[in-house]
């Protein structure tokens, strides 16, 4: 039978919680951290903060009624009262591209403060290679006065779940897992099998672990620009672009990824920079061209559909969905962002619904929030992110509308055309 260990997880957002009840389930008694008190407070009421997680209320309920999940504000006394801190604090990139470390070092500062002699630390925050031995060892090792591998342990383990089915990605895709020595990674090795259902994938070291990670998530941006400039060749030259792509991953070798508008969430955008961010020129250019090409959608867009409506000026443009992708509640780095911004530089009157997020909530974005359940005028309409609520969408009370842009290749294009409707994509712009 695996032991119980007492786990402090630091960061309860969209993974952190997730993992922090998985990890109750598995019988470890587990405390979350997180410097919201507000999120501590609903956790400790045995209540999720998270939306649309499958299980996860369910989950967080029976771990906090059992007594094996707490929360608290404190990352060093959390840590102090553990065996084990997993760090899931998020590490994002600032303006210039580079990695802004602030709110991950502060975390980890903490945690060193709690180390006992014979801890584990595992990051499963996404990081840069080699940051797991350079960046993070040296700040627990200030703080804590214990010398890596050897007073305290140290690995990195990347989380690898999808915003919408954390619970069950977590008990279908291998955790990887590379310490910053062998002791350090038997001793995470253990804790996992101890821990998730999922098999447990052990590599050479901490820089495996993490560039392993970096790849995945750089592969699927290159493959989505790979996506977007074939559509634009295909489609030019009259191809049935979705005919053209499952006829070609009918190549078990062929594996193209569908075209878009843009690239968001926390993940595909920002962590080939991370790669970027410390590479020699000509290293990686394909990366580099990939992210400009998937950044650069959005603009070619809306070009389209200043063509297509004779001038977005005064026009009525609905916005349908701000997620980042479908039938999530999430905006970050979502293209519904940028799209907006540059609807309205060229002056169009940007109305926005989404179902997952408030009307106040729309608002503070400085659009016109609406009901698509009464009859709305507009000129075009922009799908951005195709939620499950627009399947059924009744077209025909969107008044005066000529245009729909359909971002994410979602609809059914001849149903609109038989209203009268133009319908545009990547890889399909105005005909004129």
């Amino acid at each position: 039978m695996s032991r119980a260990y007492r786990v402090a997880v630091v960061g309860l957002g969209k993974i952190g919680l997730p993992l922090a009840a998985q990890l109750a389930t598995k019988g470890h008694t587990v405390v979350g951290v997180d410097i919201n008190p507000q999120v501590v407070a609903s956790v400790e009421a045995g209540r999720s903060h998270i939306d649309g997680e499958p299980g996860l209320v369910e989950a967080v309920r029976a771990a906090a009624d059992a007594g094996r999940l707490s929360a608290t504000t404190d990352t060093t006394d959390a840590t102090r009262r553990s065996e084990v801190a997993i760090v899931i604090v998020p590490l994002v990139v600032g303006a210039d591209k580079k990695p802004d470390y602030d709110n991950l070092d502060a975390a980890l500062r903490a945690v060193g403060k709690g180390l006992q002699r014979g801890s584990l630390v595992i990051v499963e925050t996404t990081l840069p290679m080699g940051a797991t031995r350079k960046h993070v060892a040296p700040i627990l090792e200030s703080e804590s006065g214990l010398a890596p591998g050897e007073g305290f342990y140290l690995a990195f383990s990347p989380e690898r779940v999808y915003a919408g089915r954390a619970l069950q990605d977590l008990a279908r895709y291998p955790k990887i897992v590379g310490g910053i020595d062998a002791e350090s990674t038997r001793r995470a090795l253990e804790f996992y099998q101890a821990s998730l259902d999922a098999d447990v994938r052990v590599v050479a070291n901490s820089e495996t672990a993490e560039f392993a990670k970096l790849a995945e998530t750089t592969y699927r941006d290159v493959n989505i620009a790979l996506a977007n400039q074939l559509a634009l060749y295909g489609g030019a030259r009259g191809a049935d672009l979705k005919e053209a792509f499952e006829a070609a991953n009918s190549q078990p070798f062929s594996h193209l990824h569908r075209p878009g508008i843009g690239v968001g969430g926390h993940c595909i955008p920002v962590y080939p920079h991370f790669l970027l961010s410390d590479s020699s020129d000509g290293e990686l250019d394909l990366v580099r061209i990939a992210r400009d090409v998937n950044d650069g959608m959005a603009a070619r867009s809306v070009r389209w559909l200043d063509d297509a409506v004779g001038g977005l000026a005064g026009k009525r443009v609905l916005v349908l969905g701000l997620s980042y992708r479908e039938d999530v509640k999430e905006l970050s780095f979502s293209t519904a962002l940028a799209v907006i911004e540059l609807l309205r530089s060229a002056g169009a009157i940007v109305l926005a619904h989404d179902p997952h997020f408030s009307a106040s909530e729309l608002a503070a974005l400085e659009v016109e929030v609406v009901d698509l359940e009464k009859p709305l005028a507009v000129d075009a309409a922009i799908v951005q992110a195709y939620h499950r609520e627009y399947r059924d969408l009744d077209w025909g009370r969107l008044v005066g509308l000529r245009v729909v842009l359909d971002g994410r290749g979602a609809l059914g294009a001849a149903a609109l055309r038989s209203r009268g409707i133009e319908v545009i994509s990547v890889g399909q712009p105005p005909a004129r």
